[in-house]
C-alpha cells in the first residue's frame, strides 16, 4: 500500500463508493514565543479554509503528551489519542488521509502514530493543502463517532537505549538540520550535537522545491548511500520526534521499513549522562 496519495487521486476517492476520513494536522515548529510573537495557530488556519470534510487534529494536544523528561512531543496517552481519532470518525476499516499545511511534518506524524497503533490504511496527501486543487470550505463538520481502538505495535518505536543500540549495530539517521547535528546551532534543546553514530539526513532533502516526495528511486538511492536499504535495521531521530515521522515516511515511499526514536534529541539531550558527538563525524 502506497503511504502517500496524490491530489488528483484523493479527489476522486472523495467521490468514490469508499472516501476516507480526512485529518487536518496543521502544524509548524516555531520559536515565535522566545522572539514574543504569537506563535502558528492551526486551528485558526484550519478554519479560514480546509478540504471540504476534513476534521481538525491538534498535534501538540492529539498527538502528544506534555513536554517533559521523555522530550517535547512525547507519545500522547493512548486512550485519549484513540477517542481524539473516534470523534474524528476514523475507523478501522475505512481509509484515512492525512494533510497539512505543506510542510509534510504534522500529517505525518499523524500517520506514524495510526500506523503503528494498527490502522491498515492510512496515507498522507503528498504536498498538502498547498497541492490541493479543489474547493475548500469553513463550516466545521461533526462526523459520526469512528471505532478505531488503538493497539500498540511491537516494533517500529525506539527509545533512547534502543536508539543508542541502533547506532552501533544498524543506521540511525538523523533527520534535522546538519548545523543542528554537527553543534554549531542549538536553537531549542539543552546542548548541540548528535547521537553518536548516528548519521546526518536532513529531512528537506527528502522533498522537492513544491514539498512533494521526491520519486521513489530517488530516495531509495540517497538512504542505501547512507548504508539504509531494505534488510538493514533502520531508526530515525529528529529534535521532538516530528520531523523525524517524515522521514520515517520518506522511508516508506522508498521501500525501507524504519523505526521512530520518538523522544528524539530533546530527551537525549535532557539528561547530561548521555554522550552527545559534535562535528559532521558521526562519531
Amino acid at each position: 500500500m502506497n503511504a502517500i496519495i496524490s491530489a488528483s487521486e484523493l479527489a476522486s476517492e472523495l467521490t468514490g463508493e469508499k472516501p476516507p476520513v480526512l485529518l487536518d494536522v496543521r502544524w509548524q515548529l516555531t520559536l515565535a514565543k522566545a522572539a514574543g510573537e504569537p506563535p502558528f495557530d492551526g486551528r485558526t488556519a484550519y478554519e479560514a479554509g480546509h478540504i471540504p470534510g476534513a476534521v481538525y487534529i491538534d498535534l501538540d494536544r492529539e498527538l502528544a503528551g506534555a513536554p517533559g523528561a521523555r522530550g517535547r512531543h512525547p507519545l500522547p496517552d493512548l486512550a485519549e489519542f484513540g477517542a481524539a481519532m473516534r470523534r474524528a470518525g476514523v475507523s478501522s476499516a475505512a481509509p484515512v488521509v492525512v494533510y497539512d499545511g505543506g510542510q509534510g511534518w504534522g500529517a505525518a506524524r499523524a500517520w506514524w502514530l495510526l500506523r503503528w497503533t494498527g490502522h491498515p490504511d492510512v496515507r498522507v496527501l503528498d504536498g498538502g493543502l498547498p497541492a490541493w486543487e479543489g474547493p475548500l470550505e469553513t463550516s466545521v463538520p461533526t462526523p459520526a463517532e469512528g471505532d478505531f481502538e488503538p493497539a500498540p505495535g511491537a516494533t517500529g518505536q525506539l527509545d533512547a537505549e534502543g536508539a543508542a543500540a541502533l547506532a552501533r549495530s544498524g543506521v540511525l539517521l538523523d533527520a534535522r538540520a546538519g548545523e543542528r547535528y554537527r553543534g554549531e546551532v542549538e536553537p531549542i534543546d539543552p546542548v548541540g550535537g548528535h547521537i553518536p553514530g548516528a548519521l546526518s539526513a536532513p529531512t528537506n532533502e527528502n522533498v522537492g522545491p513544491d514539498g512533494r516526495f521526491l520519486p521513489a528511486e530517488e530516495l531509495g538511492a540517497r538512504f542505501k548511500a547512507l548504508g539504509a536499504s531494505e534488510g538493514t535495521e533502520v531508526g530515525v531521530y529528529c529534535g521532538s520526534g516530528v520531523s523525524a515521522a517524515h522521514e520515517v515516511l520518506a522511508l516508506a515511499v522508498a521501500g525501507i521499513p524504519a523505526a521512530l526514536y520518538v523522544g528524539s534529541w530533546s530527551e537525549w539531550s535532557s539528561d547530561p549522562s548521555r554522550p552527545v558527538a559534535v562535528g559532521p563525524d558521526p562519531q
